[in-house]
C-alpha cells in the first residue's frame, strides 16, 4: 500500500472526480480522474485500483437512482455490452487499445459537433424529435461500450452516441446509465481477477480510498437532480466531447 503522501494528492482528487461522474455528471470527470491517478502508478495498476472502487460508487449510485431508468434501452444494448467485454478480455493482448481509443473519440468529436451544429449553429431552432430505439445501431453501440471499457477504459462514449439521441428526462437518462455500467463493472471484475491486475496490494489501496467515494458520487447526483434538461443536455453533450479529446489525445500519447 502505497505510503508516500504524493500518491494521495493524486489519488484522492482521482477518486472525488469519478465519483462526481458516477453521480451522474458527465464520463468527462471519469476520464479526468484516471490520468490524476496514472500520474503515479502505472495506468493498469490505476484502473485496477480504480474497479473495486468504481463498484462500490454504482451500488450507492443504483440506491440513489433506483426509481429511475429505461428498462428498454438496458434490454437493447447489454447484449451487445457483455459480448463487448467477453471479445476485449480475448483479444486485450492482440488489439492496441490506442488504436481504439482514436476511433471511439473521433466518432465522439463528430457525433458531439454535430449536436452543437444543429441545435446552436446557423440553423438552429429546427426541433429534432427523440430517436426510436433501434436494435442494430444498439448492439453495436453497446459492444463498442463494452469493449472500450475493458480494453481502454472508454466506454462511457459509445453509450451516449445511442442513448442521447433519444432524449429520456435526464433522471430517467441518469439511471439507465447507472444501472448499465454498474453492470459492466461488476462483470469486468471476473477477467480483471482472471489477469491478476486485482491483488491484494491494489484491494488494499483501494479500500484506503473508499472513504471519499459517497460524498462525490452524492454531490454528482444532487447537481443532476436540480437540472432542467435545457441545461442537461448540452452539458452531457459538452462533457462527452470533452471526454472524446481525452481520449484521441491519451490514444496518440500526447
Amino acid at each position: 500500500m502505497p505510503q508516500d503522501l504524493s500518491f494521495y494528492y493524486a489519488a484522492v482528487p482521482a477518486v472525488l472526480l469519478v465519483g462526481l461522474a458516477k453521480g451522474g455528471m458527465g464520463d468527462a470527470l471519469s476520464l479526468i480522474g484516471l490520468p490524476f491517478l496514472a500520474l503515479v502508478v502505472s495506468p493498469v495498476e490505476a484502473a485496477a485500483i480504480l474497479l473495486p472502487i468504481l463498484v462500490f460508487m454504482d451500488m450507492i449510485s443504483l440506491v440513489i437512482w433506483r426509481k429511475h431508468g429505461d428498462w428498454a434501452t438496458l434490454k437493447i444494448m447489454l447484449p451487445g455490452a457483455v459480448f463487448g467485454i467477453a471479445l476485449g478480455w480475448a483479444t486485450s493482448a492482440l488489439v492496441p487499445g490506442n488504436m481504439l481509443r482514436i476511433v471511439i473519440g473521433a466518432v465522439t468529436i463528430f457525433f458531439c459537433l454535430r449536436y452543437f451544429w444543429n441545435n446552436f449553429g446557423p440553423g438552429a431552432g429546427k426541433v429534432i424529435p427523440p430517436r426510436g430505439q433501434r436494435p442494430v445501431a444498439a448492439s453495436l453501440w453497446g459492444t463498442f461500450s463494452g469493449y472500450g471499457s475493458f480494453v481502454a477504459h472508454a466506454g462511457g462514449a459509445p453509450f451516449q452516441i445511442y442513448a442521447l439521441p433519444l432524449k429520456l428526462q435526464p433522471r430517467e437518462y441518469t439511471g439507465t446509465s447507472v444501472r448499465f455500467f454498474a453492470i459492466l463493472n461488476a462483470i469486468k471484475l471476473i477477467p480483471y481477477f482472471a489477469l491478476g491486475q486485482l491483488d491484494t496490494q491494489n484491494l488494499a489501496t483501494s479500500a484506503t480510498l473508499l472513504p471519499f467515494a459517497p460524498l462525490a458520487t452524492i454531490a454528482g447526483a444532487w447537481c443532476v437532480r436540480r437540472m432542467r434538461p435545457q441545461i442537461f443536455y448540452p452539458f452531457m453533450y459538452a462533457m462527452a466531447l470533452i471526454a472524446a479529446f481525452l481520449i484521441v489525445r491519451e490514444g496518440l500519447g500526447w
